[in-house]
């Protein structure tokens, strides 16, 4: 019976940490036809210096770290597009252009 509340309370404590570093990204599209993303993490991390990527058909047509105040800006693309975080190890993130705020 110990044994088993020690395992269950052990799964529960590493359950936790699994998602305590959940990346997160917002995007919306501005007036001047920018588009502008912010990002960080679940814990409160910043995403400064994360690598973003703008993804359309396969191929990579942005590519820039978030800046100091974990914000990036790049110019709207024609068509379909995917805004990508890639925190890396389990941290990326992406949202299709149709999800983007407009």
């Amino acid at each position: 019976m110990k044994k088993s509340v020690v395992v269950i309370g052990l799964m529960s404590l590493l359950g936790n940490s699994l998602f305590a570093h959940t990346a997160l990204m917002s995007c919306m599209e501005n007036a001047d036809a920018t588009i502008t993303c912010e990002a960080g993490f679940s814990d409160g991390s910043s995403a400064a210096g994360v690598m973003f990527k703008v993804v359309q058909e396969g191929k990579v047509v942005f590519e820039k770290k978030f800046d100091e105040n974990s914000e990036i800006t790049f110019k709207k693309p024609q068509g379909e597009y995917t805004a990508l975080l890639d925190g890396g190890d389990g941290h990326s993130l992406s949202i299709p252009s149709r999800s983007i705020l407009k």
